[in-house]
């Protein structure tokens, strides 16, 4: 086996070579793809020029696919969705999010494949939830532990941009009835290492239940602008034909829109991941 791993940064990152992932992944290959992603929570695959097929197959070596409720997908491979700035107004993706987290069981993980970039700009960035939470002092850690929050669907895809066509309007109610807000751990335990990581995201996470409405807002802003620190973080220039795989569990990422009106397309496979504990 050929695959190397190289470190990008003390908190997360890696960038892996000496594979191809649009064919067909020997067990050892996957096995060390996971046990890789589980050390640096994002994973970095240059010149992958992938079809929604394979991107799809490569995905589901590690878990079962979702279809979002929301965003448009490829018709021949429904498991991957297409983010098209020319198709889909992408500007919740401009905020620190964790994937689908108004699920009761969020994403896994996913793997993104960049087609068409701009010149320059559209760069992502990841943050660690590990990282973040180490770098608590202990009372606050301490006051964290078992406390939930509420994340909640209409966050990142309110009516107003979201229900503006009887298609759409008719897509968004039926998400909202099938995904109504739900409770996750502030601190959630990573299922496989055991290692402890925020899992709360400006993109969903809309209030702490066990306290009340001020303090809530006060600690989730504290809790916010700690966990996206630069020293927490990385952040990734495209190429065409990049692909990037995360765990979805641990980080949070935000797709940085400085780059209109020129245009962007990306396709995401999704991956189903457990409930937090």
């Amino acid at each position: 086996m050929s695959l190397t791993i190289t470190p990008l940064s003390p908190a997360l990152g890696a960038q892996i070579s000496g594979v191809d992932i649009s064919g067909e992944i020997t067990t050892a290959e996957r096995d060390a793809i996971e046990q890789a992603l589980l050390q640096h929570q994002v994973l970095f695959f240059r010149d992958q020029p992938i079809e929604p097929e394979q991107q799809a197959r490569f995905a589901a070596r590690f878990g079962d696919l979702h279809i979002h409720p929301i965003y448009p997908n490829v018709p021949e491979t429904p498991q991957v969705l297409i983010l098209d700035t020319a198709v889909t107004d992408v500007r919740d993706n401009a905020v620190w999010h964790t994937d689908v987290t108004f699920l009761p069981t969020p994403a896994l993980g996913a793997v993104l494949s960049a087609k068409q970039l701009p010149a320059f700009g559209g760069d992502t960035l990841w943050a660690s939830g590990i990282a973040a939470f180490e770098a608590l002092s202990a009372p606050l850690r301490g006051l964290l532990d078992g406390l939930t929050a509420t994340h909640d669907f209409t966050k990142s895809f309110p009516l107003e941009r979201f229900g503006t066509t009887p298609e759409d309007l008719a897509r968004w109610e039926a998400t909202r009835r099938n995904n109504p807000p739900l409770s996750h751990p502030v601190v959630r335990t990573h299922p496989v290492s055991g290692r402890k990581a925020l899992f709360v995201n400006e993109g969903f996470t809309t209030r702490i239940n066990e306290l009340s409405e001020l303090e809530s807002e006060a600690l989730l802003k504290l809790l916010f602008a700690h966990a996206t620190r630069p020293e927490f973080s990385i952040r990734w220039r495209w190429q065409e034909n990049d692909v990037a795989f995360w765990d979805n569990r641990v980080t949070q990422h935000f797709a940085v829109d400085d780059y209109r009106p020129n245009r962007r397309v990306m396709h995401r496979a999704t991956i189903l991941g457990d409930a937090p504990f």
